[in-house]
Protein backbone atom coordinates (compact mmCIF):
# COMPACT_ATOMS: atom_id res chain seq x y z
CA UNK A 1 0.00 0.00 0.00
CA UNK A 2 1.36 3.60 -1.16
CA UNK A 3 1.04 5.70 2.27
CA UNK A 4 -0.80 9.57 1.28
CA UNK A 5 -2.32 12.13 3.18
CA UNK A 6 -5.40 10.39 3.56
CA UNK A 7 -4.02 7.24 5.09
CA UNK A 8 -2.19 9.66 7.77
CA UNK A 9 -5.05 11.35 8.49
CA UNK A 10 -6.67 7.66 8.83
CA UNK A 11 -4.35 6.80 11.14
CA UNK A 12 -4.98 9.48 13.33
CA UNK A 13 -8.81 9.17 13.40
CA UNK A 14 -7.60 4.86 14.35
CA UNK A 15 -5.42 6.15 17.37
CA UNK A 16 -2.60 4.66 15.20
CA UNK A 17 0.95 6.62 15.42
CA UNK A 18 2.70 7.58 12.60
CA UNK A 19 6.42 7.11 11.71
CA UNK A 20 8.62 9.76 9.91
CA UNK A 21 12.27 9.55 9.25
CA UNK A 22 14.20 11.68 7.23
CA UNK A 23 16.16 10.15 4.22
CA UNK A 24 18.49 11.90 1.61
CA UNK A 25 19.75 9.21 -0.65
CA UNK A 26 17.84 5.85 -2.31
CA UNK A 27 19.56 3.34 -0.26
CA UNK A 28 18.58 5.16 3.20
CA UNK A 29 15.02 5.17 1.59
CA UNK A 30 15.12 1.87 0.25
CA UNK A 31 16.11 0.49 3.80
CA UNK A 32 13.36 3.19 5.53
CA UNK A 33 10.42 1.53 3.09
CA UNK A 34 11.16 -1.85 3.68
CA UNK A 35 11.42 -1.48 7.40
CA UNK A 36 7.31 -0.13 6.85
CA UNK A 37 7.94 3.79 7.80
CA UNK A 38 4.84 5.48 7.19
CA UNK A 39 6.46 8.67 5.49
CA UNK A 40 9.85 9.76 4.45
CA UNK A 41 10.89 13.79 5.08
CA UNK A 42 13.42 14.90 2.47
CA UNK A 43 14.15 17.64 5.37
CA UNK A 44 16.79 20.66 4.39
CA UNK A 45 18.25 19.45 7.55
CA UNK A 46 20.61 17.89 4.47
CA UNK A 47 22.29 21.25 4.37
CA UNK A 48 23.65 19.95 7.90
CA UNK A 49 24.10 16.12 8.01
CA UNK A 50 24.82 15.62 4.54
CA UNK A 51 26.24 19.00 3.32
CA UNK A 52 28.23 19.90 6.41
CA UNK A 53 26.82 23.64 6.88
CA UNK A 54 25.82 25.34 10.32
CA UNK A 55 22.16 25.86 9.64
CA UNK A 56 19.83 24.89 7.18
CA UNK A 57 19.92 28.76 5.66
CA UNK A 58 21.85 27.81 2.70
CA UNK A 59 20.03 24.90 1.14
CA UNK A 60 19.00 25.52 -2.57
CA UNK A 61 15.85 24.36 -4.62
CA UNK A 62 18.16 22.24 -6.60
CA UNK A 63 20.10 20.42 -3.63
CA UNK A 64 16.58 19.82 -2.65
CA UNK A 65 15.69 18.32 -5.64
CA UNK A 66 18.58 16.33 -5.92
CA UNK A 67 17.91 14.60 -3.41
CA UNK A 68 14.07 14.15 -3.57
CA UNK A 69 14.48 12.54 -6.55
CA UNK A 70 16.94 10.26 -5.16
CA UNK A 71 14.54 9.39 -2.35
CA UNK A 72 11.60 8.87 -4.42
CA UNK A 73 12.99 6.19 -6.62
CA UNK A 74 14.07 4.56 -3.13
CA UNK A 75 10.20 4.92 -1.73
CA UNK A 76 7.78 2.03 -3.11
CA UNK A 77 5.38 2.61 0.00
CA UNK A 78 6.27 5.66 2.46
CA UNK A 79 4.49 8.94 1.77
CA UNK A 80 7.62 11.04 0.57
CA UNK A 81 7.59 14.64 2.12
CA UNK A 82 9.88 17.04 0.61
CA UNK A 83 11.13 20.42 2.68
CA UNK A 84 10.83 23.92 1.09
CA UNK A 85 14.23 25.27 1.44
CA UNK A 86 14.59 29.07 2.71
CA UNK A 87 13.21 31.56 0.41
CA UNK A 88 11.81 29.44 -1.84
CA UNK A 89 7.83 30.40 -0.78
CA UNK A 90 8.61 33.46 1.43
CA UNK A 91 9.08 35.84 -1.56
CA UNK A 92 6.01 35.30 -2.61
CA UNK A 93 2.84 33.47 -3.21
CA UNK A 94 3.37 32.71 -6.97
CA UNK A 95 7.40 31.70 -6.00
CA UNK A 96 5.54 29.25 -3.49
CA UNK A 97 3.33 27.80 -5.95
CA UNK A 98 6.18 27.34 -8.49
CA UNK A 99 8.58 26.00 -6.41
CA UNK A 100 6.52 23.54 -4.71
CA UNK A 101 5.41 22.32 -8.03
CA UNK A 102 8.91 21.37 -9.18
CA UNK A 103 9.57 19.42 -5.92
CA UNK A 104 6.45 16.84 -6.69
CA UNK A 105 6.90 17.11 -10.60
CA UNK A 106 10.62 16.90 -11.18
CA UNK A 107 11.41 15.61 -7.29
CA UNK A 108 8.44 12.79 -7.53
CA UNK A 109 7.57 14.02 -4.10
CA UNK A 110 3.65 13.79 -2.89
CA UNK A 111 3.92 16.60 -0.67
CA UNK A 112 5.43 19.79 0.53
CA UNK A 113 6.93 21.41 3.79
CA UNK A 114 7.06 24.73 4.62
CA UNK A 115 7.80 26.34 8.20
CA UNK A 116 5.40 29.02 9.88
CA UNK A 117 2.21 29.93 10.92
CA UNK A 118 -0.43 32.33 9.76
CA UNK A 119 2.53 34.28 7.97
CA UNK A 120 2.51 31.87 5.47
CA UNK A 121 -0.85 30.56 5.08
CA UNK A 122 -1.82 32.39 2.07
CA UNK A 123 0.92 30.40 0.23
CA UNK A 124 -0.23 26.97 1.80
CA UNK A 125 -3.55 27.61 0.18
CA UNK A 126 -2.31 28.39 -2.97
CA UNK A 127 0.17 25.32 -3.31
CA UNK A 128 -2.88 23.36 -1.81
CA UNK A 129 -5.56 24.87 -4.67
CA UNK A 130 -2.23 23.91 -7.14
CA UNK A 131 -3.60 20.08 -6.13
CA UNK A 132 -0.29 19.50 -3.66
CA UNK A 133 -0.82 17.96 -0.38
CA UNK A 134 1.21 20.66 2.30
CA UNK A 135 2.66 19.80 5.75
CA UNK A 136 3.31 22.64 7.65
CA UNK A 137 5.80 23.49 10.61
CA UNK A 138 5.43 25.37 13.41
CA UNK A 139 7.61 26.07 16.98
CA UNK A 140 10.84 25.55 16.49
CA UNK A 141 11.07 26.44 12.45
CA UNK A 142 15.06 26.31 11.72
CA UNK A 143 14.99 28.77 8.93
CA UNK A 144 14.04 31.39 11.45
CA UNK A 145 16.84 30.49 13.81
CA UNK A 146 18.21 33.82 13.31
CA UNK A 147 14.67 35.62 14.44
CA UNK A 148 15.26 33.05 17.66
CA UNK A 149 18.97 33.30 18.80
CA UNK A 150 19.19 30.11 18.57
CA UNK A 151 17.51 26.53 17.98
CA UNK A 152 15.39 27.09 20.99
CA UNK A 153 12.06 25.57 22.26
CA UNK A 154 8.73 27.77 21.43
CA UNK A 155 5.90 28.01 23.14
CA UNK A 156 6.85 28.26 27.06
CA UNK A 157 4.96 31.56 27.89
CA UNK A 158 1.41 31.94 27.87
CA UNK A 159 1.40 34.32 24.82
CA UNK A 160 3.64 32.22 22.54
CA UNK A 161 1.81 29.23 23.45
CA UNK A 162 -1.33 30.73 22.74
CA UNK A 163 0.10 31.77 19.35
CA UNK A 164 1.45 28.00 18.42
CA UNK A 165 -2.13 27.08 18.86
CA UNK A 166 -3.72 29.70 16.71
CA UNK A 167 -1.17 29.19 14.06
CA UNK A 168 -1.86 24.98 14.03
CA UNK A 169 -5.24 26.48 13.36
CA UNK A 170 -5.00 28.65 10.85
CA UNK A 171 -2.30 26.30 8.92
CA UNK A 172 -4.94 23.38 9.15
CA UNK A 173 -7.52 25.77 7.94
CA UNK A 174 -5.55 27.14 4.81
CA UNK A 175 -5.52 23.43 3.71
CA UNK A 176 -2.33 21.78 5.52
CA UNK A 177 -2.87 17.89 5.42
CA UNK A 178 -0.81 17.76 8.68
CA UNK A 179 1.69 20.01 10.85
CA UNK A 180 5.02 19.09 12.54
CA UNK A 181 5.50 20.55 15.83
CA UNK A 182 9.14 20.92 16.73
CA UNK A 183 10.76 21.84 20.23
CA UNK A 184 7.09 22.48 21.86
CA UNK A 185 6.53 21.37 25.34
CA UNK A 186 4.77 18.55 25.61
CA UNK A 187 1.46 19.53 26.81
CA UNK A 188 0.91 22.40 24.41
CA UNK A 189 1.19 19.71 22.31
CA UNK A 190 -0.91 17.53 23.17
CA UNK A 191 -3.34 20.40 23.96
CA UNK A 192 -2.78 21.26 19.50
CA UNK A 193 -3.67 17.75 18.84
CA UNK A 194 -6.44 17.33 20.84
CA UNK A 195 -7.74 20.51 19.02
CA UNK A 196 -7.02 19.57 15.33
CA UNK A 197 -8.19 17.39 12.77
CA UNK A 198 -5.43 17.01 10.81
CA UNK A 199 -2.72 15.11 12.63
CA UNK A 200 0.78 16.40 14.35
CA UNK A 201 4.01 15.07 13.87
CA UNK A 202 5.72 15.98 16.90
CA UNK A 203 10.25 16.56 16.84
CA UNK A 204 10.74 16.87 20.03
CA UNK A 205 7.11 17.13 21.35
CA UNK A 206 6.28 14.71 23.40
CA UNK A 207 4.24 11.48 22.66
CA UNK A 208 1.17 12.87 22.46
CA UNK A 209 1.63 13.76 18.74
CA UNK A 210 -0.22 11.52 16.59
CA UNK A 211 3.38 10.63 15.01
CA UNK A 212 6.99 11.47 15.30
CA UNK A 213 9.70 12.05 12.64
CA UNK A 214 13.69 12.01 13.53
CA UNK A 215 16.53 12.72 11.34
CA UNK A 216 18.07 9.30 10.62
CA UNK A 217 21.99 10.18 11.73
CA UNK A 218 20.44 11.25 15.31
CA UNK A 219 18.61 8.06 16.31
CA UNK A 220 21.48 5.57 14.23
CA UNK A 221 24.53 7.80 16.44
CA UNK A 222 25.79 9.10 13.32
CA UNK A 223 26.24 12.64 13.96
CA UNK A 224 29.17 14.06 15.66
CA UNK A 225 29.11 17.00 18.25
CA UNK A 226 25.77 18.36 19.90
CA UNK A 227 22.75 15.90 19.36
CA UNK A 228 19.16 17.08 20.45
CA UNK A 229 17.79 16.68 23.71
CA UNK A 230 14.66 14.76 21.73
CA UNK A 231 16.65 12.53 19.77
CA UNK A 232 16.87 9.25 20.74
CA UNK A 233 19.93 6.72 19.33
CA UNK A 234 18.25 3.91 18.85
CA UNK A 235 21.24 2.26 17.33
CA UNK A 236 24.92 2.98 17.04
CA UNK A 237 25.31 2.94 13.47
CA UNK A 238 28.54 5.43 13.86
CA UNK A 239 30.57 3.03 15.91
CA UNK A 240 29.74 -0.13 13.63
CA UNK A 241 31.07 1.88 10.50
CA UNK A 242 34.09 3.20 12.01
CA UNK A 243 35.03 -0.66 12.94
CA UNK A 244 34.64 -1.25 9.51
CA UNK A 245 36.23 1.34 8.04
CA UNK A 246 38.89 0.61 10.43
CA UNK A 247 39.15 -2.80 9.67
CA UNK A 248 39.16 -2.41 6.04
CA UNK A 249 41.97 0.40 5.98
CA UNK A 250 44.13 -2.55 8.47
CA UNK A 251 43.61 -5.12 5.63
CA UNK A 252 44.26 -3.44 2.89
CA UNK A 253 47.55 -1.98 4.30
CA UNK A 254 48.83 -5.34 5.46
CA UNK A 255 47.63 -6.79 1.96
CA UNK A 256 45.11 -9.41 3.39
CA UNK A 257 42.56 -7.65 1.44
CA UNK A 258 41.46 -8.76 -1.32
CA UNK A 259 41.76 -12.37 -0.75
CA UNK A 260 40.92 -15.09 -3.03
CA UNK A 261 37.85 -15.13 -2.79
CA UNK A 262 37.20 -11.22 -3.66
CA UNK A 263 38.56 -12.13 -6.83
CA UNK A 264 38.41 -12.87 -10.79
CA UNK A 265 40.81 -15.93 -12.43
CA UNK A 266 41.66 -16.51 -15.99
CA UNK A 267 43.03 -19.50 -17.48
CA UNK A 268 46.37 -20.64 -16.56
CA UNK A 269 46.80 -20.96 -21.02
CA UNK A 270 45.81 -17.44 -21.41
CA UNK A 271 47.74 -16.11 -19.06
CA UNK A 272 50.97 -18.21 -20.05
CA UNK A 273 50.30 -17.49 -23.81
CA UNK A 274 50.54 -13.24 -22.59
CA UNK A 275 53.22 -13.68 -20.62
CA UNK A 276 55.35 -15.76 -23.25
CA UNK A 277 54.29 -12.55 -26.06
CA UNK A 278 55.56 -10.30 -23.31
CA UNK A 279 58.81 -11.95 -22.84
CA UNK A 280 59.38 -12.28 -26.31
CA UNK A 281 58.67 -8.11 -27.06
CA UNK A 282 60.98 -7.39 -24.17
Amino acid sequence: MKHTAATLLAQKQSGEKITMLTAYDYTTARIEDECGVNAILVGDSLGMVMLGYDTTLPVTMEDMLHHTKAVARGAEHAFVVADMPFLSYQTSVYDAVVNAGRLIKEGGAQAVKLEGGAAVCKQINAIVEASIPVVAHIGMTPQSVNVFGGFKVQGKSYERAVQLIEDAHRVQEAGACAVVLECVPAKLAEQITKELVIPTIGIGAGNACDGQVLVYQDMLGLTTGHTPKFAKKFADAGKLMREGFAVYIDETKSGVFPEQEHCFQIGEDVMERILNERGQQS
